[in-house]
């Protein structure tokens, strides 16, 4: 039994074989496989349709630059716009600064006073 299948199974794989070389045998030959016809710039569509393959890349960058651009904003929380590193906060008056550079020592009690007086109070 064991052998009648063995021989069975190498007579399947001999037609298998005769029959895909056959198959390949009846194949057309290259003869005029560069001769004029449909073939790549031929289509129909001539050179000029081949802008279309430089477009859409560069489309394609524009695209990506355009969401790395939007993603590094997204992310890094919002502008504030250039600021001068000597700005001052326009809600302090003058005499509060006045008081506090005397708090801290900078002027003495006689030129807080001159300055308070020029300030006018």
């Amino acid at each position: 039994m064991q052998k009648a299948l063995m021989k069975s199974a190498a007579a399947a794989s001999a037609a298998v074989a005769l029959v895909s070389s056959a198959a390949w045998a009846q194949a057309p030959s290259d003869v005029g496989r560069y001769d004029w016809g449909p073939h790549m710039m031929w289509w129909g569509g001539g050179w000029y349709a081949m802008i279309f393959g430089p477009l859409f890349m560069i489309l394609f960058f524009a695209v990506l630059v355009a969401v790395a651009v939007i993603l590094v904003r997204g992310l890094g929380g919002p502008w504030s716009g250039p600021v001068s590193p000597h700005h001052s906060v326009a809600s302090r008056a003058p005499l509060d600064i006045l008081r506090e550079r005397f708090a801290r020592g900078e002027i003495d009690k006689e030129e807080f006073e001159e300055r308070r007086r020029v300030l006018g109070e």
